[in-house]
Parts: structure tokens; C-alpha cells; sequence
């Protein structure tokens, strides 16, 4: 059977910045071994698989290259800009999911894409070996969420600086690790390493501002918080801390769109 697919840079105003995801469109489910299979071959960050209830919900799901992951930001601004912009929705869009439940999408008037994601605030954690010997800076604090450990840093150039040895953050699995510190002409920089799950450092992770919104909001006092990614295509994120939820938007490029052929199941 032959099925259309779309790639689309998120969390970029221009192409081959952000973070790109492939979007597959399905009518039911394929096995979770050829989801795999697909985004395998697809070899991005990750492939969303999005399966129509009605006009306005969906379920979905998303696949790194090595595992099915449980919340991805980017991914999910990626199917919501080919809903808005290929498939001529409108209004909200409601994304249904296994593990964090109902993702509530819009699009501004601007085309920012902006999602209402569940507040994934960490909490102060003890700090493991194999972490210390994953990264070359010493945290000024280390919290971690059920996503990742957060290392505190003590300012943007540390962030960029950072150097990660994968093979010592594998060990932290099922976690992953995300390095921020405030910064030097937004509110909050980060950057995402994850070789348990996906691969050695993320481009653009909006899953993770879920947690590192409601950490900087407390820190810095405010509430609504512009961020960059500071990986090599970097990313922009603004982000809003509402109580129960944490509004994540940013901007899409659709970079390429196409067609596959996969054997009926």
C-alpha cells in the first residue's frame, strides 16, 4: 500500500533549522514492529503517527529510530502544522496519547503553533555516577521529572560548552539528561542529550520545556519565558506556565513531502 508522508522543520522560522520529524497519516494501526521499521528507515529524530478519530481528534503516536517514545513536543508541533497547513483544519486540535493524556493544539494567527502540555515540573534528585561522568560541568543542582535529569549550570556559556559522553549517559535509562542555565538574551537556554532513547543530542526537544518551564517561571519570577536550544540548528521555544499546564509554540517549515510503499499487514 502506498502512503503519503511529510517532514517538517519545527520549532524554526527557516528551513534545515529546528528540529525535523516525519508525519505519517494512518486509517488504523500498523504493529508497533513496522512503526518501527519506518521510522528506522526514516533515521529522524522522530516519526509521528497520527490516526484519525474525527475532524478535530487523533490519536498519536511517536517513534525515535531505536524505541517508541512516550511524549515528544516537536514531533506533535510537526503533525499539527500538516493538520493546520496540509489538511485545511482549523480551530483546536485534540491529540490523544498512551502516556500523557490530551494534547490541546492551535494554531495563531501568526502560524505559531501552540500546545497545551501537562506541567512535568521535576523535583530535586539525588545525583548518580554515571551522570557526573556523562557531562564535563558540575551541576549547581540536579532535579529530575519522569523524562530526564535536569543539570543546573551556572550560565549560557557552560550550556554550550558542555561535553557529554554517551556511553556513561546510556547507564541513566530509561532518563535522559537536559542541561539549562539562564540566559544570556532569552530567559532559559538548554541543551538535550539522549543516547539511551534516540541519539547523542537532540536538536530540539519541546517535550522537555514542559519541565524546564515551571522551573525557570519559579526561579525567574515569570511566566511567560523565551527560550533557544542551543544544539547546531538550534530551536526557539516560548513557553507560558498556566498551574496544571505548560503552553509550548513555536513556528514549522514543512521541508519535504512524499510517498512509501510497505507491504499490507
Amino acid at each position: 500500500m502506498r502512503f503519503e508522508y511529510f517532514v517538517v522543520d519545527a520549532f524554526t522560522r527557516k528551513r534545515f533549522g529546528g528540529n525535523n520529524a516525519a508525519v505519517v497519516e494512518v486509517e488504523r494501526w500498523f504493529s508497533d514492529k513496522l512503526m518501527q521499521q519506518i521510522a528506522t528507515e526514516n533515521n529522524l529524530s522522530e516519526t509521528a503517527f497520527v490516526k484519525a478519530l474525527d475532524k478535530s481528534n487523533y490519536e498519536i503516536r511517536w517513534f525515535s529510530p531505536i524505541t517508541e517514545i512516550d511524549f515528544c513536543g516537536h514531533a506533535t508541533l510537526a503533525a499539527a502544522y500538516v493538520l493546520f497547513n496540509c489538511r485545511g483544519n482549523s480551530g483546536e486540535i485534540f491529540f490523544h496519547t498512551q502516556e500523557v493524556g490530551t494534547l490541546v493544539i492551535q494554531q495563531s494567527a501568526d502560524g505559531r503553533i501552540v500546545m497545551k502540555f501537562p506541567n512535568l515540573a521535576p523535583i530535586v534528585a539525588d545525583v548518580p555516577d554515571a551522570l557526573l561522568k556523562g557531562i564535563s560541568i558540575t551541576p549547581t543542582q540536579v532535579l529530575k521529572n519522569r523524562q530526564a535529569y535536569f543539570v543546573i549550570a551556572d550560565n549560557e556559556q557552560q550550556v554550550r560548552d558542555c561535553k557529554y559522553d554517551s556511553e556513561a549517559l546510556k547507564l541513566l535509562a530509561p532518563h535522559d539528561v537536559v542541561v539549562t542555565a539562564k540566559g544570556d538574551s532569552v530567559d532559559f537556554v538548554s541543551r538535550y542529550f539522549w543516547p539511551a532513547n534516540g541519539g547523542d543530542e537532540d536538536p530540539v526537544t519541546g517535550s522537555i520545556h514542559a519541565g524546564l518551564a515551571p522551573y525557570w517561571a519559579d526561579v525567574l519570577g515569570k511566566y511567560n519565558l523565551h527560550a533557544h536550544q542551543l544544539s547546531k540548528r538550534g530551536g526557539e521555544l516560548f513557553c507560558e506556565v498556566t498551574g496544571a499546564n505548560v503552553i509550548v509554540s513555536g513556528f514549522g517549515v514543512l521541508y519535504a513531502k512524499g510517498m512509501f510503499d510497505i507491504d499490507d499487514e
